[in-house]
């Protein structure tokens, strides 16, 4: 087996366990109990296509692709803060204590 095969060994190997965790990922996008956990995995997602782009790069041996991948992270960075920026409260709330908990907060405090 020649060198040139086991790389693109590799390589399809590495792509296929990036197709798997996409496919984690967009379930996570859908579940997710939190907007943040949404956002993360939005993020995560725009990494894995990047990487994903970044090994058919040298699979193909095309350089353009390298182009195309940078400029994704760009969208997808820039994708991402704006999504934080709508879901993400810029100040958030204090927790509201009980009474008791409140109470006993100030005991500990005197």
């Amino acid at each position: 087996m020649t060198v040139e095969k086991a790389y693109q060994i590799l390589y399809g190997g590495a792509l296929i366990v990036l197709i798997l965790l996409i496919g984690a990922m967009v379930i996570r996008s859908i579940i997710g109990p939190r907007s943040t956990d949404r956002i993360l995995s939005v993020n995560m997602l725009g990494t894995m296509t990047i990487c994903s782009i970044a090994v058919l790069s040298v699979l193909l041996d095309e350089g353009y692709l390298a182009d195309v991948a940078l400029i994704y992270a760009m969208i997808s960075f820039v994708a991402v803060l704006m999504m934080a920026s709508m879901f993400v409260p810029s100040r958030p709330k204090a927790p509201e204590l009980d009474e008791e908990t409140a109470a006993g907060n100030e005991k500990e405090t005197e």
